[in-house]
């Protein structure tokens, strides 16, 4: 049995978007080290909150 659809909307509890915000910046950061790790590439990654704070992920060898 497959998972269910879900339907992507703002999510308007703004301690909800921070902390699922938040989660998936890790997951994203995450992907990119095993990505530049495996394949040997090089990978960057620039990520600006709601806020318009900097997170940032660059691969160096």
């Amino acid at each position: 049995m497959g998972r269910g659809r879900v339907i992507l909307e703002r999510i308007e509890n703004k301690i909800s978007r921070q902390v699922t915000f938040s989660k998936r910046r890790s997951g994203l950061m995450k992907k990119a080290f095993e990505l530049s790790l495996l394949c040997d590439a090089e990978v960057a990654l620039i990520i600006f909150s709601g806020r318009g704070k900097l997170y940032q992920y660059s691969s160096t060898e």
